[in-house]
């Protein structure tokens, strides 16, 4: 009967062995899926941060650097050399007059007597690409064109070759020649310099397809006075992104004087400007005269993202929300509107509302403005 007793206890179910049950693994797969999830979000959430980062970065690169070749380009303009009086400059022309024989046509492609209106140190075109160079289809057709002429502050050697436009310059006078060999540019106390002849435009087109860029269409150095080069081969570009341009003027209404120095107002480029400069206003009856200039700057980022939308209203320079909002910056009819890239009729990947932007605004005292 022990025996038995002993037989029964040793066939008795052993204790559970050492483990996980079911409910214990299914929480701990739990557990570690939602670490998992949470990392990639944290991952994608920093890789998201980093290319808006990148892009931020990238677009503030780009608006210094269009501001690095503007402002001290435009600072200067008005600069004859020894004399900043365009008045005492012969070979100087005027709008209204005839073709000069000094310009020559290749250099008048962007208008009669382009190069040699030195009374117009800063001259440009209000939302439009017209009446400066040969048509261009793919310039922005509501962006600002601004052109600079000045000399070159590097001088030139008497001993130099003719060719390009420079001014000969004292401190009394100035001649504006291609052929510096003559008695007034050799002369001991003449200095010689290139005549700089730069206009500035945005264009729809970039070495990046799809990328609008700024470009500047330039007066050569030689052989001979033209602008190079001629459309369509693409003039320089600056810097790809840049959406739009828009420039107004300030001009101080004294006329010279203890006072002048200071923009009263400022105003786009056109038919009132124009007036005001060319006109003597009183008290002193000299006409106005450009002592600054103030620059908008729009760049957009090279790519566009995925799933972001630019719902921002950029108002700038006679783009006013008073006159409405575009999302087109190509529609002729919007050329005052602001600009809110989210209105575009463009739901591609690539349409105009999928891209960062940055809008930068600079004013620019010229150096050279005449203070009687």
């Amino acid at each position: 009967m022990s025996q038995l007793r002993s037989n029964h206890r040793s066939l008795s179910v052993p204790g559970r062995a050492a483990g996980l049950t079911l409910v214990e693994l299914m929480v701990a797969m739990t557990i570690g899926l939602v670490l998992i999830v949470g990392a990639t979000q944290v991952y994608v959430d920093s890789s998201g941060a980093y290319r808006v980062n990148e892009t931020t970065a990238r677009l503030q690169e780009n608006a210094r650097y269009v501001l690095s070749v503007l402002e001290p380009d435009i600072r200067m303009s008005g600069y004859w050399g020894l004399t900043n009086h365009s008045d005492t400059i012969v070979g100087k022309a005027l709008p209204t007059d005839a073709q000069s024989a000094l310009g020559g046509a290749a250099a008048s492609t962007c208008g009669v007597n382009f190069p040699l209106l030195l009374g117009f140190p800063v001259q440009g075109t209000n939302d439009s690409y017209t009446a400066t160079c040969a048509a261009n289809s793919a310039a922005m057709p509501n962006a600002d064109t601004i052109t600079v002429r000045r000399a070159s502050a590097v001088t030139v050697p008497p001993a130099s070759a003719s060719g390009p436009l420079r001014v000969c310059s004292t401190h009394t006078s100035g001649l504006l020649v291609t052929d510096i060999t003559g008695t007034f540019c050799q002369d001991v106390d003449a200095q010689i310099n290139n005549l700089i002849v730069n206009l500035y435009y945005v264009d729809q087109s970039s070495s990046q397809a799809g990328v609008p860029s700024l470009r500047r269409k330039a007066l050569t150095a030689g052989p001979g006075p033209a602008f190079q080069p001629i459309f369509p081969v693409p003039d320089e570009e600056l810097v790809s992104g840049v959406e739009d341009l828009q420039v107004q003027y300030g001009v101080d209404l004294s006329g010279g004087g203890a006072t002048s120095g200071a923009a009263s107002e400022y105003l786009d480029a056109g038919a009132t400007l124009t007036n005001l400069l060319t006109t003597a206003t009183p008290p002193a009856q000299n006409p106005a005269q450009i002592v600054a200039v103030r620059i908008w700057v729009l760049v957009r980022s090279d790519s566009p993202e995925s799933g972001f939308i630019d719902d921002h209203t950029y108002e700038y320079g006679d783009r006013l929300t008073k006159n409405g909002t575009t999302g087109d910056l190509t529609n002729v009819a919007d050329n005052a509107k602001a600009y809110q890239p989210s209105l575009s009729a463009d739901n591609s990947f690539t349409g105009v509302k999928r891209y960062r932007r940055l809008l930068v605004s600079k004013t620019i005292q010229i150096r050279n403005a005449l203070i009687n």
